[in-house]
């Protein structure tokens, strides 16, 4: 059974999606937090989702996605991730321009669409910032990976996803020459101010801010 959705439910129901993953239950303050709107407005909205059964919610627990609140999470996932690969891959955007593009692409409805975007792009399993994509039953492909931070010293390493997605902080990969799939060791740790100084072939080994490593995932080579 399909479920009629405007454009800010579904933005409300991608935005407690991922606020679950990290925290289990969600609370109307860090959905208001992630949407930048009024703690009340979210109230309201949470009130109309319950109503659709697209939220579990219990009195001072929180709420979380139902099994079909989950399932059109992960719908809109998908469709966000295969539009962005498909900017990056076909369009020649940079990985810092799709994001926003895709955000109004996500809403798209038709599934046929999707389901031939899709077939046309080779059934990819992660979008350019090594996020996996949700295939069409919403399964994802695992990715044994670790934060850059946790690496240890001289451990060759290829970048295998990007925690943050803003404009800024791929801006100052890009900057940097790191992109997903650049080899790379980590030289030194610096205990002052939890720094990195990192290597990658070719170039002359530098130091990035703990703030910049904390964003970055590797996969051991």
């Amino acid at each position: 059974m399909e479920i009629n959705l405007s454009v800010t439910e579904e933005n409300y129901i991608k935005a407690i999606y991922h606020l679950q993953q990290a925290d289990g239950n969600v609370s109307t303050n860090e959905v208001a937090k992630e949407l930048a709107t009024k703690p009340a407005s979210v109230t309201d909205m949470l009130k109309k989702l319950k109503q659709k059964k697209i939220l579990n919610y219990e009195k001072y627990q929180g709420f979380r996605l139902s099994n079909d609140g989950r399932r059109i999470a992960l719908g809109i996932v998908r469709k966000h991730r295969l539009w962005e690969y498909f900017l990056v891959e076909k369009l020649q955007f940079g990985w810092d321009e799709v994001h926003e593009v895709a955000e109004e692409l996500e809403h798209i409805s038709s599934k046929k669409l999707i389901d031939k975007l899709d077939a046309f792009l080779e059934y990819p399993k992660f979008d350019p910032h090594g996020d996996p994509i949700p295939d069409v039953n919403g399964k994802m492909a695992a990715q044994p990976q670790i934060n850059l931070t946790d690496l240890p010293v001289n451990q060759l390493a290829a970048v295998s996803s990007v925690g943050i997605q803003s404009t800024e902080l791929l801006e100052l990969l890009k900057h940097k020459n790191i992109a997903i799939g650049t080899k790379l060791e980590v030289k030194k740790k610096f205990a002052f101010d939890n720094s990195l100084e990192i290597k990658i072939k070719g170039q002359n080994a530098f130091t990035i801010s703990q703030q910049l490593a904390q964003a970055l995932f590797v996969k051991m080579v």
